[in-house]
């Protein structure tokens, strides 16, 4: 039995899909905010992404370090939601050249090496917001019907 805060609202969106290249030297994380944010997607994510990175700023597992990876890396997963708050939600993992994998939460400094090809979604019909939580202590992810 699926159970959970969102269920009403999440089976009222449809999505759409949104293809977008970002190029060499872009600030990747800040560049989908900004598409967000100019295209108003109110409920947008990360459906796939391929490219490469020369930097990333990553906040650890412990939820207080905070580290900057110089590259080159291959960009191995990206996923996250992007509408709800100025700093959207996510993470990443990328590979060295030895195949070696680290990954974390996206603080920043996530700089396109080649390219980053993303299509980025949207559920139409909700809206994301981020709100207080009381029993994590961060802002989390509330669904809400458009």
């Amino acid at each position: 039995m699926f159970s959970c805060q969102f269920q009403k609202a999440a089976q009222m969106g449809s999505m759409r899909c949104i293809p977008v290249r970002f190029k060499p030297a872009q600030e990747l994380r800040q560049s989908l905010l900004d598409m967000v944010k100019s295209l108003n997607l109110k409920a947008a994510f990360v459906v796939t992404c391929v490219g490469s990175v020369t930097k990333a700023t990553l906040r650890m597992a412990d939820s207080s370090s905070i580290v900057t990876f110089e590259g080159p890396f291959e960009i191995v997963s990206l996923v996250g939601t992007l509408s709800g708050g100025e700093g959207g939600h996510l993470h990443i993992s990328l590979s060295d050249s030895k195949g070696k994998v680290i990954g974390g939460h996206v603080v920043g400094n996530l700089i396109v090496h080649t390219t980053a090809e993303v299509v980025v979604g949207e559920c139409e019909g909700v809206r994301f917001e981020r709100e207080d939580d009381k029993e994590t202590g961060y802002e989390e992810l509330v669904v809400y019907a458009k």
